[in-house]
């Protein structure tokens, strides 16, 4: 047989299957580098703990924030509308329900429009991609979530990385493209690995003096961040300075899919040229009907927020005494870095069997060299689990691995 195949024959009989070598050496590869991803089975039972794969665990892996994925508000909601929507809004116009979301975002997040799409990742890469084309160009933060890096390929344009702790070779760069007919500015508004945030008034700054577009991700900060909720954007007061802001109603609303808010006349040229949400058969009228309860429930229950903030400063203190690095800020997500990817496996096998599922976050969706554990907390947790967890990293991380972080 020629080198570039190999004969495999499967364990279920009289089956035959050709396999190429890219792809059986490609996955050895990634198990022998701790790279390879386990298909979880995962039962959600209540109060921040979830059977995972036969196994009840205290779980701080899901970006169910406020703990809404489950409530029975958001199922009554939608068992009373359609579970399909049939084809492209565009096509087939736009259930009641889905103009109705549409209505409470854009109400929620204090815009003139909203526009839905099928997901947070759709948001991202339809949005960027529609904004720009190839004569522009593209500032994107080295440490962006997928959805925003594929966005900016799409789009076309000119895409120069910057990092946010190094904003004057942004505005170098902003300089140096002074020509290019269109200039946007994309980050995370929290990020998702890191859970620190973006500088969002340093970069608005730029953004005014360099005549460029700030489009900002609101993902993880949906539901968690600022006053009423709206993230990071208005955590640090810059909602009227930000061109777009892009949201996902999976996280903290417990539904699914994503959208973009801005003005009327942003929306209106995304419904035109936002590719995904163009050619995407639009949400299902149950989703959106149980995503409005979820912003509904967001508003009316601000003390889920107030909650997951004070859970999250206890952690971080917790990790502070144990002598672990703590990233600033007032987000959910905190990572503890054991720098490689067979620490970070190990450590999450060695919580699991201590009843607490923390999932190991490897490259290529962290740098090399920056394996982490990444806790996830939310709402439905009590500080008791807060507690105990520290206590079980105290016991499985030792002393020496801590002052090599």
């Amino acid at each position: 047989m020629a080198g570039s195949q190999r004969l495999r024959i499967d364990l279920e009989p009289d089956r035959m299957h050709l396999e190429p070598a890219w792809l059986t050496d490609g996955l050895e590869h990634l198990q022998q580098r701790h790279l390879t991803r386990p298909r979880r089975l995962v039962e959600p039972l209540g109060n921040g703990r979830s059977r995972i794969d036969g196994r009840d665990l205290i779980d701080f892996s899901t970006n169910d924030y406020l703990g809404l994925a489950r409530d029975s508000r958001l199922a009554d909601a939608a068992a009373g509308a359609p579970a399909g929507a049939g084809a492209s809004p565009l096509v087939s116009g736009r259930s009641p329900q889905y103009c109705q979301l549409e209505r409470d975002v854009a109400a929620f997040e204090n815009t003139p429009a909203a526009l839905l799409f099928p997901s947070g990742f759709a948001a991202n890469l339809g949005t960027v991609a529609a904004l720009v084309t190839r004569d522009d160009v593209i500032f994107s933060d080295r440490d962006n979530h997928a959805s925003l890096i594929d966005g900016c390929r799409l789009s076309g344009a000119r895409v120069q990385i910057y990092q946010r702790d190094r904003l004057d070779d942004l505005a170098d760069q902003l300089a140096q493209a002074a020509s290019a007919p269109r200039r946007l500015i994309v980050t995370d508004g929290l990020f998702s690995m890191d859970g620190l945030l973006a500088p969002l008034d340093a970069l608005c700054d730029l953004a005014d003096t360099h005549d460029a577009m700030v489009l900002v991700d609101e993902a993880h900060a949906t539901g968690t961040l600022g006053a009423s909720g709206r993230g990071t954007s208005e955590l640090l007061d810059v909602e009227e300075r930000v061109t777009l802001r892009i949201g996902t109603l999976s996280k903290a609303v417990g539904a699914a899919g994503g959208f973009a808010v801005g003005t009327t006349a942003f929306i209106d040229h995304l419904w035109h040229h936002a590719r995904p949400q163009v050619f995407s058969t639009a949400l299902p009228p149950a989703t959106c009907a149980a995503a409005s309860t979820g912003l509904r429930l967001i508003t009316e229950a601000p003390q889920r927020r107030v909650h997951l903030a004070e859970l999250a400063d206890s952690f971080r203190a917790h990790l502070s005494r144990l002598g672990l690095p703590v990233p600033p800020g007032p987000g959910p997500i905190i990572p503890v870095l054991l720098s490689e990817a067979s620490a970070a496996v190990d450590t999450s096998a060695a919580l699991s069997k201590l009843g607490f599922f923390v999932p190991a976050i490897r490259p290529p969706t962290v740098p090399q060299g920056t394996a982490r554990l990444r806790v996830s907390l939310s709402a439905l947790h009590s500080q008791e689990d807060i507690d105990r967890l520290a206590e079980a990293i105290s016991s499985v991380i030792p002393m020496e691995a801590r002052a090599r972080v």
